[in-house]
C-alpha cells in the first residue's frame, strides 16, 4: 500500500501514548456471542474483490483526504492552540480520521501490512498530542478555545444536543480504537479513546457537579456498550444506558432526532434516518447486554415498523432527502428515494445486535438484502466513487462521486467493508451459527474449544456451500445452517413485499455426501453431532430469478414489479438496452435467462427475459414492440456513462 508522507513531521518521533486502564471480560455479554473478524479470514471472490478495493483504493483515498483536507492538521493545531487559527470545516471532521483508522485495522486482519500499521502510529501521534490533560478531545474547540466552531458553543457540551457533534466524535473515536487494539493488539488509539470516554463519564451524568445532556448525532451509545465488552468497566455500560433514558427529557424533543418521547415508548421509525438507526443499534445493545424489558419490547416495535413499512426492496431506509430521513408508513418513492449510505451500514448494526439478542434468523434476511444491495452500491466496484443516497430510479442525474466536503458515507464505507469477517459466525454454548455464505476460513471457540471451519462457495451467484472441519476439539456441537428468507418464498420478514411469480423453491443439506433433514428452528438448520476432521457439509439452495410485488400501500410501486435472483437485485440500464428502459412492460409470467459474464463489472450474472415497450406506428396509434430486456446487480449501476435506467420495479 502506498501512503503519502505525512507532511506534519514534528510530532511523528514523539513516544505513543500509553495508559493504565485494565481490558478484561464482562461478567456479561451478548446471549449470543459474536465471533470477532479477527478470527475470520475472506478467501471469497465475491468479497475478495471488495476488499482489495478497500485495501488498494478506498482506505488509501481516505487517509490522503485525511491529509488534503487538513483532518490532520487540526489535531496537529489543538496540540498547539492559538488565537489566531481560524477553526473551518465541520465539528465532526475528526471522526474522519478515526473511522479510517478503523477501517484500516479490519483490512490488517485480511491483510498484513506493516508500513500500514507504522503510518497509523504516526497519525495517532498526532491525534494523543492533541488530547488534554482530562482526556477531552475535540478539536474544532481546543485548537482555538477563544474562537471555537461556530457549532461548538462556548463552553464544553452546551451545544451537543445541536450542532457540536462532542458525543459524536467520542463514539466514533471509541469504534476505531477497539477495531485497532483487537487487530494489532496495541492500546496506542484504544488508551486515547478510553481517557476521553472517562471523560464524559465524569462531567455528564445525574449526580451532584455533572451535566444532564443527550447526544445530538447518536452514536455514542453503541460504541460505550462495546467499550464495556471491551473493557469490562460497567461504567461505559451505564453511560450509555443513561444517554438513552435521557432521551426526550431535555430540551432537544424533536422526531428529527429521535428525541420526541422517551425511547422506551417509541414505536415508529422517524427522523434522520442515520441517528435513529444508531440509536436503534445501541437500544439494541442495551437491551441484549442488560436483559432490560422495556428496551427489548421498545426496538421490537421499531423494528417491526421498519421492516413491515419502511423498508426498500434495495434494504435501504429513509426514503426523504428532506432532513435525509424516515418518511410516513409506506412513504417509499423510487427516484426521490434518499436511502443514505450511512443509514444502510447502521440498519445492519441494527439487525446485527438483534439477532445477538434473539437469534432468530429473520435479522439475518435483512441485514443481507441490505448488504447485497443498497450498501454496496455505496461505493464503486474499484473502491474510489460513492454515493450519498442510493436512490431505485434515476434519468441519469446520479453518479458516484470522488469524495465529498460532510464526508461521513465514504469514511464509513472505509470502515464498513473490511469489518465484514466480522458478520459471518456466532457461538452460542455448543452452537455454532452460519449467518453469511462467503469463502473463508475460521478459528471458533465452543466451550471454549477450538473449532476451525471452511467454507467455499460461489454465492451469491449460486446456491451451493460447503462447509469443512478442519479441525474440532470441542467435540459434539450444533452446527446451525441459516436457510435464507428468499429460499423459503419470504421476501422479507413481513407483509411489504411478496414474490408475485408463484414458484416455490428448496434447499437441501448433505453431510459426508449423505442427505440429513431436520426442522427448522428460528430460520435455522441445525445438524448436532460429534464433528470430526474432514467432515463436510453440502448446502444447496435453489437459485431463481424471482418477480416481487410491493404491498399495494406502497403507492410508488403499485403496478410495478421488481426482479431478484437469490440475495441479489437487479436492475436495468441503457448500456444493456438500445432502448428507454423506463418505458419496459414486464410479461406476466417472465422467463429468465442466466448469463454469465465473467469481464463485466468484475463478473455478475446478467438477467435477460422477453419484454415491450411502447412505440407509435407510422400513423401516429400506439403500439407494443418485442425487446430483449437485460438485467445487472443493483449495486453495479451507474459504472459506465450517464444514463436512465430503472433497478428493476417494471411495469406489469
Amino acid at each position: 500500500m502506498t501512503m503519502k508522507k505525512l507532511a506534519i513531521t514534528a510530532l511523528l518521533t514523539a513516544a505513543l501514548a500509553s495508559g493504565q486502564a485494565q481490558v478484561k471480560q464482562p461478567s456479561h455479554g451478548y446471549p449470543i456471542s459474536p465471533v470477532p473478524f479477527t478470527s475470520v479470514k475472506v478467501t471469497d471472490a465475491f468479497w475478495g474483490q471488495r476488499l482489495d478495493a478497500s485495501r488498494k483504493v478506498t482506505i488509501p483515498l481516505a487517509f490522503s483526504k485525511c491529509e488534503e483536507t487538513g483532518r490532520y492538521q487540526n489535531f496537529v493545531n489543538a496540540a498547539h492552540p492559538s488565537d489566531t487559527i481560524k477553526v473551518g470545516g465541520l465539528a465532526f471532521d475528526d471522526t474522519d480520521v478515526y473511522k479510517t483508522i478503523e477501517g484500516a485495522s479490519y483490512l490488517m486482519q485480511t491483510y498484513p501490512d506493516k508500513k500500514l500499521s507504522k503510518y497509523i502510529d504516526s497519525v495517532l501521534v498526532i491525534v494523543a498530542a492533541a488530547q488534554e490533560p482530562d482526556g477531552y478531545l475535540y478539536t474544532s474547540r481546543t485548537m482555538n478555545p477563544k474562537h471555537p466552531h461556530e457549532w461548538a458553543g462556548n463552553k464544553r457540551w452546551e451545544k451537543e444536543e445541536d450542532l457540536s457533534h462532542e458525543f459524536y466524535n467520542l463514539g466514533h473515536m471509541v469504534e476505531g480504537a477497539i477495531a485497532h487494539y483487537q487487530a494489532t493488539g496495541k492500546r496506542n488509539f484504544l488508551d486515547i479513546a478510553i481517557k476521553y470516554a472517562d471523560c464524559v463519564c465524569r462531567e455528564i451524568g445525574p449526580n451532584p457537579g455533572q451535566q444532564i445532556y443527550v447526544p445530538g448525532h447518536q452514536i455514542a451509545e453503541m460504541a460505550l456498550a462495546k467499550l464495556y465488552l471491551v473493557t469490562g468497566q460497567q461504567k461505559y455500560l451505564d453511560q450509555a444506558k443513561f444517554f438513552l433514558d435521557q432521551r426526550g427529557y431535555t430540551s432537544r424533543k424533536d422526531e428529527y432526532s429521535q428525541a420526541h418521547k422517551p425511547v422506551i415508548e417509541q414505536d415508529e421509525a422517524v427522523g434522520h434516518a442515520v441517528r435513529a438507526a444508531y440509536m436503534y443499534a445501541g437500544m439494541a445493545d442495551v437491551a441484549a447486554l442488560t436483559g432490560d424489558t422495556a428496551y427489548i419490547h421498545a426496538v421490537d416495535r421499531i423494528w417491526d415498523n421498519i421492516v413491515g413499512k419502511k423498508y426498500y426492496i434495495t434494504g435501504g431506509i429513509g426514503s426523504t432527502s428532506a432532513g435525509e430521513a424516515f418518511g410516513k408508513n409506506y412513504e417509499l418513492p423510487n427516484m426521490s428515494a434518499y436511502c443514505e449510505t450511512c443509514a444502510a451500514i447502521g440498519n445492519v448494526y441494527v439487525n446485527y445486535r438483534l439477532f445477538l439478542l434473539h437469534g432468530e434468523s429473520k435479522y439475518y434476511d435483512v441485514l443481507e438484502r441490505t448488504l447485497y444491495n443498497g450498501l454496496i452500491s455505496g461505493v464503486s466496484l474499484d473502491g474510489g466513487g460513492f454515493f450519498y443516497p442510493n436512490p431505485l430510479e434515476s434519468i441519469g442525474q446520479h453518479q458516484r462521486q470522488p469524495w465529498f466536503g460532510c464526508a461521513c458515507c465514504p469514511s464509513n464505507i472505509c470502515r464498513f467493508i473490511p469489518s465484514l469477517p466480522g458478520y459471518i459466525y456466532a457461538v452460542k454454548d455448543r452452537d455454532v451459527y452460519v449467518n453469511l455464505f462467503m469463502s473463508n476460513t475460521s478459528d471458533v471457540k465452543v466451550g471454549g474449544k477450538a473449532v476451525s471451519l471452511e467454507q467455499t462457495t460461489k454465492y451469491p451467484w449460486n446456491g451451493d456451500i460447503t462447509i469443512g472441519v478442519n479441525k474440532n476439539a470441542a467435540g459434539q456441537f450444533a452446527l446451525k445452517i441459516r436457510i435464507p428468507g428468499w429460499v423459503q418464498n419470504q421476501v422479507v420478514p413481513s407483509d411489504l413485499y411478496a414474490y408475485s411469480d408463484g414458484k416455490r423453491l428448496g434447499y437441501s443439506i448433505k453431510v459426508n455426501g449423505e442427505t440429513v433433514k431436520s426442522e427448522l428452528k428460528d430460520g435455522y438448520f441445525s445438524i448436532d453431532r460429534r464433528w470430526k476432521k474432514g467432515d463436510k457439509v453440502e448446502v444447496h439452495f435453489d437459485m431463481e430469478a424471482r418477480t416481487v410485488k410491493a404491498n399495494n400501500k406502497v403507492e410508488a410501486d403499485r403496478g410495478r414489479i421488481a426482479v431478484e435472483r437469490g440475495p441479489i437485485v437487479y436492475c436495468a440500464e441503457w448500456p444493456d438496452n438500445e432502448f428507454d428502459v423506463l418505458s419496459v412492460f414486464m410479461n406476466l409470467a417472465p422467463q429468465f435467462e442466466v448469463v454469465n459474464k465473467p469481464d463485466l463489472l468484475y463478473g455478475i450474472d446478467q438477467l435477460k427475459t422477453d419484454a415491450q415497450i411502447l412505440s407509435y406506428d407510422n400513423r401516429g396509434r400506439l403500439t407494443t414492440q418485442d425487446v430483449k430486456l437485460t438485467l445487472i446487480p443493483y449495486y453495479a449501476w451507474a459504472h459506465r456513462v450517464r444514463v436512465p435506467w430503472l433497478y428493476g420495479c417494471h411495469k406489469t
